[in-house]
């Protein structure tokens, strides 16, 4: 079990696909989950932990938001700019 309490910093994202899909994104930043940012998507709820291998895995998108491979696509593109590199520590 763990109970944990850390300081964090989030960035808050709104912004339109050019098919105009709106996205409306919370990109948390912690010591946690090895560098990847958690990430919610504050019209459907639904938050994930995301790094740039997540982002190369065929469909995670899809499936994690929810979403059609269009608009994972440009999900993708944007968030491309927002995750870094993985950093596995012991």
């Amino acid at each position: 079990m763990s109970d944990m309490t850390e300081e964090t910093t989030t960035r808050f994202v709104t912004f339109i696909t050019p098919n105009l899909k709106r996205f409306d994104l919370a990109i948390m930043t912690t010591g946690r989950f090895y560098g990847k940012k958690l990430i919610t998507d504050l019209q459907s709820g639904r938050t994930a932990i995301v790094g740039q291998d997540d982002l190369e895995q065929e469909g995670y998108l899809e499936f994690t938001y929810k979403l059609t491979e269009e608009e994972a696509a440009d999900l993708s593109q944007f968030l491309e700019l927002v995750v870094g590199t993985v950093n596995f520590t012991d």
